[in-house]
């Protein structure tokens, strides 16, 4: 396929990364890879999209990989000109042991395929998403999201995530109380373990669920001392 670019996002390149490599060479041999210089992608998505020399872009980072069947949907769907982005299901694997089926974990679509002839820019803020023009298209067939799995590194992750989360809603004057805290933990494990019905994925579910409630909660403490530093200078 000339017609495509994958554009890997890593943080280093190591096996986890050659694996994402392997698995994007069943699409195409034109393979970019970027290595943000932050703890977060869209820093350099922008940058990455534009080095590929074709017209379309698959976008993947370090810890997803593509499958046969994805490959081949892809390969039909890019000679549709009716779509100028498409948006694809992630498979989330907790561990690389468990699919979450359930607690907002699937389908997970994101916009990974790429026309770069209506790609307009992507903001440079953690969780933003592309602005292009055109129509989208959905695909069936899902990235394989490795995601999870070493609390430790679960637990840095979130840190730094949550720290950079808590600067834009202090940037935008929103507040933080006590009330708050227990108000976002609770809210946030009732949508996981209960709306979306996280407990259906057993005890990876329920650790999920929780800790994604647990993530939420230190956003708005990390918030609420931002907000009282700046109350004392």
């Amino acid at each position: 396929m000339d017609n495509i670019t994958v554009v890997v996002f890593t943080p280093k390149d190591d096996e986890n990364t050659k694996d994402c490599v392997g698995s994007a060479k069943l699409l195409t041999e034109n393979i970019i890879l970027v290595y943000p210089n932050s703890t977060f992608v869209e820093t350099v998505r922008e940058s990455g999209i534009k080095q590929a020399k074709t017209d379309w872009v698959l976008i993947l980072d370090a810890d997803e990989r593509l499958t046969n069947e994805l490959a081949k949907e892809i390969k039909s769907v890019i000679s549709n000109q009716q779509f100028s982005y498409f948006k694809i299901p992630r498979k989330n694997v907790f561990g690389k042991v468990k699919w979450l089926k359930h607690g907002g974990w699937w389908p997970d679509y994101q916009i990974r395929l790429i026309n770069k002839k209506y790609f307009i820019d992507w903001p440079k803020r953690i969780h933003s998403t592309p602005k292009i023009k055109g129509n989208v298209g959905f695909l069936k067939n899902p990235i394989i999201h490795y995601f999870h799995g070493d609390l430790d590194k679960m637990v840095e992750k979130t840190i730094v995530f949550e720290d950079i989360e808590s600067d834009l809603l202090h940037k935008a004057g929103r507040p933080a109380t006590t009330s708050t805290f227990f108000r976002k933990y609770l809210a946030e494990l009732w949508r996981r373990l209960f709306k979306e019905l996280g407990f259906l994925d057993g005890t990876l579910g329920v650790i999920e669920s929780i800790y994604q409630a647990f993530s939420k909660t230190i956003t708005y403490l990390f918030l609420y001392e931002k907000r009282n530093k700046s109350r004392t200078l």
